[in-house]
């Protein structure tokens, strides 16, 4: 069954060709992909998108909690890439960041972001974080699921599901087309971070891994058919 409410979690590589920070053809490509799947799915979306890209936050000259808050800003940026694309391909979005970014986003309102999401007509972004440190974007976009009361949370990667091992340097690793909460735990599988899952694991909301990179992916998980890895109660 397709699911209503949708969370998308997205790298900051989904942006960039390799070479640059922000490709124009990688974000043309993002936008489309998206554009496709809401279009042809109604469903209401919302998306949250990494630093990766530009920043990882991992710095030894610079302390954690401020590497942790330049990775928040960069989100940001990359979200206004994002918003200001799927303005240029004729789709409506709303801007939202945990922290005070006047001019930028407006600040992150639970109760307008659901009115925004319920028109049905929007694409509701949301950036910086969780507007802590020490926690990452996994973990944001599992926070923002829970608040919206989304039905699934989507983790677009570059491998086509979840595996007993890494697929690139085991050629032994098994797929796995479903999982439940419990089964990925006892098996040890690095799905997202811990508190992310749980998180997922205690409000009940599924979670798809899958190949944002392969063409057509995001509408078909959209749409209900059996992309990727499903993991849920």
């Amino acid at each position: 069954m397709a699911a209503k409410r949708v969370l998308l979690k997205l790298s900051g590589e989904s942006l960039s060709d390799g070479s640059s920070s922000i490709s124009a053809n990688s974000l043309l490509r993002t936008v489309n992909e998206i554009k496709s799947a809401v279009t042809c799915s109604r469903v209401q979306l919302a998306v949250v998108i990494g630093a990766g890209n530009i920043w990882r936050g991992a710095c030894k000259f610079i302390e954690r909690v401020t590497a942790d808050k330049m990775g928040m800003l960069v989100t940001v940026m990359n979200s206004l890439a994002l918003s200001d694309a799927l303005a240029k391909a004729g789709m409506k979005s709303n801007l939202f960041s945990a922290n005070g970014v006047s001019g930028f986003a407006e600040n992150f309102n639970r109760e307008k972001v659901i009115r925004c999401i319920e028109q049905g007509n929007t694409t509701v972004i949301f950036a910086g974080g969780t507007g802590n440190p020490f926690f990452t974007t996994d973990t944001t976009a599992a926070l923002r699921a829970a608040e919206i009361k989304a039905d699934m949370l989507l983790k677009a990667t570059q491998v086509d599901g979840v595996y007993s091992a890494d697929p690139k340097k085991n050629k032994d690793a098994v797929k796995f087309n479903s999982l439940t909460f419990k089964e990925a735990l006892d098996k040890h599988l690095k799905i997202m971070d811990y508190e992310a899952f749980s998180l997922c694991m205690q409000t009940n909301i599924s979670i798809t891994v899958f190949d944002f990179y392969k063409d057509g992916n995001l509408k078909k998980v959209l749409n209900g058919e059996k992309v990727g890895t499903i993991v849920e109660a």
